[in-house]
């Protein structure tokens, strides 16, 4: 009998190799984010990647906070960041770390190149670092201050240190080569001045280390054995070697690129995201018409089902773009067998059954979910005065409409069937009430004298039912013309958000709380807001639709 081969990706081959050649003994792995913004789906891939391989390999995963650039970084990120980790169901247990709490260790390495000839201080200002580097077809020129001595770049870079000079006044270079084909070697900028408070180290420092410089230093003082990172940093990958060789570190991490996950017609950069939320566009960076996974979080999706998009989307080196109806096949297929059903009226016409006894109430018995019949049955109050949605109603019904209208006959989910005889009107001409009588033999919606009746509507309890605020999303950018308007500005979709006031839905899902979600009947997926839904407003976010006509490609 054949055995079914396992497939490897390419970075499940290279740790596979380094264990069995004994280049590492435990799988060390880490996710780096720097603290200037919220996480978007993207980073769902690389939190998802790095702790699912120390998971797979019984190895270590920490997770880190790439925090070098305090213009940019607060703590409102920090702990926005960790939540979305810890949702994700990333365990970094304590291995909880900050770059800034290396600097010490990062300055010394400086210091340490400096001595060794391999760094020196220059004087040129960011311009002419840009000018003297030259092109991709042209080498880059000589620093003119490379020839200064060993203990005349100490003595500086103590200054610098010291805050004995203006920002961008002097920086730390290295010296590695300034006709490299590879532009990220000819002489990198490692140190720069920046009189800025840190969020983590205060007034402490006026120096910071350059990223490319940190970031290897910051794996081998973790013990990082695979640092894996996106393809933008393949070219930066000599550079890292380049610093972890230089300053000495004994079983140096092995930098690792895989492609990013690109999504189709959404906003993932950080800077557009920005404008949105202080242009008032969008109601923070937890808006449910971003992809931010704070935003996911609060829409509706689940850990599961981004998991789940990821492991569909795969690891590989070749940049690719996949559809967002994959993220919605992703959430649909999670939530069908998880969540009950129940009934919610968006635009909501009311409903008189003549012939019901006034004030008689029961209780009918409604399945939670049809496919799993572990989440059993809740009871729904049946009465005189109900809901019904105002498009399953017609005064004057084309061909094959088989809702209701005056003389046709429907069936009550769960219920009785009715028959619609007349209808009010107010005086705009816009239908405010509908009469019907029921058919007390038909409990269950069932005839016992055989007849068919082919429509089906859902409906809520009047006095019982639970007013609702109901949120409705499509994408925040126009999906027909693209992202992005010729002038780089983005192309805003202005229906990407519809609230509905005066919804209801039945007394089961009244007392539901922050991020708790159904299967709203026809009418799509729902979590309860978890930032403006109260107990005396209930608001509910659309995950997703019911259907969708995405298939998944086939290998």
């Amino acid at each position: 009998m054949e055995h079914e081969v396992e497939s490897r990706n390419f970075i499940e081959q290279i740790i596979d190799k380094d264990l069995a050649e004994g280049h590492c003994k435990t799988v060390h792995t880490r996710f780096p984010p720097e603290p200037n913004g919220y996480l978007h789906i993207g980073h769902a891939k690389s939190i998802i990647l790095n702790s699912g391989l120390a998971e797979q390999y019984n190895g270590k995963f920490n997770l880190r906070f790439d925090d070098t650039n305090p213009t940019k970084e607060k703590t409102e990120f920090v702990e926005s960041i960790k939540a979305d980790v810890e949702w994700l169901g990333a365990n970094w247990e304590d291995r909880l770390f900050f770059a800034s709490d290396y600097f010490d260790q990062m300055y010394e390495a400086a210091v340490k190149l400096i001595k060794k000839g391999k760094a020196y201080v220059s004087d040129l200002n960011a311009e002419q670092i840009r000018e003297y580097r030259g092109t991709l077809t042209e080498p880059g020129k000589e620093d003119p201050y490379t020839g200064r001595s060993i203990e005349e770049n100490l003595q500086l870079f103590e200054e610098m240190k010291n805050g004995k000079y203006q920002d961008g006044e002097k920086v730390l270079r290295a010296r590695i080569d300034m006709s490299s084909p590879n532009i990220n070697m000819r002489d990198p900028i490692i140190y720069r001045v920046a009189h800025m408070h840190h969020h983590n180290t205060g007034d402490k420092w006026c120096i910071y280390p350059m990223y490319d410089f940190a970031h290897p230093i910051e794996d081998a003082i973790e013990g990082i054995t695979h640092s894996i990172c996106t393809l933008e940093f393949e070219d930066h990958r000599p550079l890292y070697d380049w610093v972890v060789r230089e300053v000495g570190y004994e079983n140096p991490p092995k930098q690792i690129e895989f492609a990013k996950l690109y999504l189709t017609n959404v906003v993932t950069g950080k800077r557009y995201i920005k404008r949105l939320v202080e242009e008032g566009i969008v109601d923070g960076w937890d808006d449910p018409r971003l992809v931010s996974i704070a935003a996911l979080r609060r829409r509706g999706f689940t850990p599961e089902s981004i998991r789940k998009f990821v492991e569909l989307c795969g690891i590989s080196k070749s940049n690719s773009s996949v559809d967002y109806a994959m993220l919605e096949y992703c959430i649909r297929e999670d939530l069908k067998m998880k969540k009950s059903r129940a009934m919610a009226v968006l635009d909501p016409i009311k409903v008189i059954i003549d012939n019901y006894p006034e004030g008689q109430v029961e209780e009918l018995t409604i399945v939670n979910n049809m496919e799993n019949d572990e989440l059993g049955t809740h009871t729904v109050p049946f009465c005189r005065e109900l809901y019904i949605d105002r498009e399953d109603f017609m005064e004057e019904p084309p061909k094959k409409y088989f809702r209701m209208f005056p003389g046709n006959e429907v069936r009550l989910m769960q219920a009785y069937f009715v028959t619609c005889n007349s209808y009010v009107k107010d005086e705009n001409g816009k239908v405010i009430e509908i009469h019907c009588t029921y058919d007390p033999e038909s409990k269950g919606g069932n005839s016992p004298d055989g007849r068919k009746v082919k429509g089906t509507i859902h409906w809520v309890p009047a006095p019982y039912a639970k007013k609702a605020e109901i949120r409705l999303y499509e994408n925040i950018v126009d999906e027909e013309l693209g992202v992005y308007n010729e002038d780089g500005s983005l192309n805003l979709n202005p229906n990407s958000l519809t609230i509905l006031k005066d919804c209801y839905v039945e007394p089961f899902a009244a007392d539901a709380k922050a991020y708790d979600s159904f299967q709203f009947v026809r009418q799509g997926y729902f979590c309860v807001d978890a930032k403006d839904s109260t107990e005396e407003k209930l608001v509910f976010n659309r995950i997703v639709s019911l259907k969708s006509s995405y298939k998944l490609p086939t290998a």
